[in-house]
């Protein structure tokens, strides 16, 4: 599935006129691929496509994963943003399992960009492309709201304010952004949790699990 990374609607091809992928609503952007279905192969082909960039310095966009998975968990979905000759600059990954409070379904997104792309705020429900004054608001008011470890490093997050019904963090990992939001908003509190993220695009872990593809990749934030 191809949409925009912004509003998730429709995106044109290039075509003899134009030399990008564009939105009717949002003008010209990198479109956001999506794969229909989740398992290994799925993921070791998006792992490909990224380690096939040899354009983007230092190295390719990171595809986050939580792993070790948290108890009852699975990996439901993968995506990232780019031309289909071009360069990456964000991916997604999706997460679905029981929720720390009230034991009933929940969901959570990561998503690593480059300034300017607006995935992780269309899924927190931000206006704009970047965080922008939701998280300079927050920046200067003491310690983090969470914190997760990313490449081994303990990585602060920040909570930006999010649409009904979800709880969205924003941060910085490798010098690109780091978004995780979660539906319903109580399960936010799965950032109190000793979290641990490793990029795909290094190894993918022989036991990682896979569930039912994840709504919110497929249009539904």
């Amino acid at each position: 599935m191809v949409s925009c990374p912004r509003c998730g609607g429709a995106v044109r091809p290039p075509d003899l006129m134009h030399t990008e992928s564009r939105c009717d609503s949002c003008g010209p952007v990198p479109p956001l691929h999506v794969a229909e279905h989740i398992g290994p192969d799925i993921v070791a082909s998006a792992v490909s496509r990224l380690l096939a960039d040899v354009a983007a310095p230092p190295g390719p966009v990171p595809m986050w994963a939580v792993w070790p998975l948290l108890p009852g968990w699975t990996l439901t979905g993968v995506g990232w943003v780019g031309e289909q000759r071009g360069t990456v600059r964000a991916t997604v990954t999706a997460f679905s399992g029981p929720a720390p409070v009230s034991g009933g379904p929940a969901d959570l997104v990561l998503v690593a960009e480059e300034p300017g792309v607006g995935l992780g705020t269309r899924f927190a429900g931000l206006p704009g492309p970047d965080p922008g004054d939701s998280l300079a608001d927050v920046l200067g008011s003491g310690a983090p709201h969470a914190k997760i470890r990313a490449d081994g490093h303990p990585t602060p997050l920040w909570s930006v304010e999010a649409e009904p019904g979800r709880c969205a963090y924003a941060g910085e990992a490798r010098g690109l952004w780091l978004y995780a939001v979660t539906w319903p908003a109580d399960a936010g509190y799965l950032l109190a949790e000793d979290i641990v993220l490793r990029d795909l695009s290094e190894e993918v872990p022989p036991g990682m699990m896979y569930g039912a593809p994840s709504p919110y990749l497929h249009g539904k934030a």
